[in-house]
């Protein structure tokens, strides 16, 4: 199978809407010619600085206008990141990623201090992560220069639906962090949001943006809204396993080289229902028992997964080890 950057939405809708069980047979059929089944990578999202975000995403409880009992925090310090980090790696975790609630980076002493931290956690063998908000090049190369091994910026949704979620800036500020990280040797995590409110179509359409950048993403993270009261997006209805198999599937069928993450919504997930998640081709979760301010399976939990499914954590840089 060649990989390919030249999909279209109609062949992209085909494997979408393929009876599902045919469909996660051929998924699993891509997912083993391109990643070893049954090996899933374990990373930790840490929210260094959290709420008082002046965007308006519709689904976000960090986001300073919407009143849902985040507290806000101001940027954590260097040594307090790094011993998470520690007790992440113990746990099992082979990337780490750090969090905060901004709507970009500016350079100021925090961003001296974000700098810090990619470098401590770089020397713990770790994967380092961030996600900042809107990056300009200059401060990706700054990262990229301090050890940053990913910069996860989501496309959320559809360019169509995306005006529906947010106003507070451009689906096209979106596309060109994700051009400016990936111009600094960076590896690119983007993905997106389901259960929002979108149609098919717009699920089609994320993924058909993803699946035509000029080079996949190296991680494409499939989140399910977990609805936050105080949100304008609080009474969405919980998105069935079947659609995130459906988003899971295709993803790894049309971008095969990628880590396909099952992100957020697991918490509401059983373990039959991740189950046929990592069938359709997830080969990543995210561990600890807090996304950001979500909640999400603990540790122990996975732990107890892991040992049902039998499934092998990733190491870290594995793609450089080979």
């Amino acid at each position: 199978m060649t990989i390919r950057n030249n999909w279209t939405r109609e062949e992209i809708a085909a494997i979408y809407n393929k009876p599902v069980l045919d469909l996660m047979y051929e998924a699993a059929t891509v997912h083993r010619q391109y990643h070893q089944a049954g090996e899933v990578q374990v990373c930790t999202l840490l929210s260094v600085k959290t709420g008082g975000c002046p965007e308006d995403c519709a689904y976000c409880p960090q986001a300073a206008r919407y009143n849902t009992g985040v507290t806000a925090h101001k940027l954590m310090e260097v040594g307090e990141v790094l011993q998470k980090a520690v007790e992440a790696r113990e746990a099992g975790s082979t990337r780490f990623c750090m969090g905060a609630a901004w709507r970009e980076v500016r350079d100021n002493r925090d961003f001296d201090k974000v700098i810090e931290m990619v470098k401590g956690v770089n020397t713990l063998g770790l994967e380092v992560c961030c996600t900042l908000g809107m990056l300009s090049p200059e401060q990706a190369q700054k990262l990229k220069d301090a050890g940053l091994y990913a910069y996860n910026h989501n496309l959320d949704t559809s360019e169509n639906f995306y005006d529906d979620i947010i106003t507070t800036r451009t689906y096209q500020d979106r596309l060109d962090t994700l051009e400016n990280v990936r111009k600094a040797n960076i590896s690119v995590c983007s993905g997106g949001i389901i259960g929002m409110g979108e149609g098919e179509e717009d699920r089609i359409g994320m993924l058909h943006t993803l699946a035509t950048l000029p080079q996949h993403p190296e991680s494409v993270p499939v989140n399910a809204l977990v609805p936050v009261e105080g949100t304008p997006l609080e009474d969405q209805p919980k998105v069935s396993v079947w659609e995130m198999v459906r988003m899971i599937a295709t993803a790894r069928i049309i971008m095969p080289h990628a880590m396909v993450r099952l992100s957020a919504g697991r918490v509401r997930m059983n373990l039959e229902e991740q189950a046929l998640c990592f069938m359709a081709g997830a080969n990543s979760i995210f561990a600890g028992d807090k996304l950001l301010t979500t909640p999400n399976p603990g540790y122990i939990k996975d732990q107890e997964m892991f040992q049902m499914l039998q499934l092998r954590p990733r190491q870290a840089y594995k793609e450089q080890l080979v």
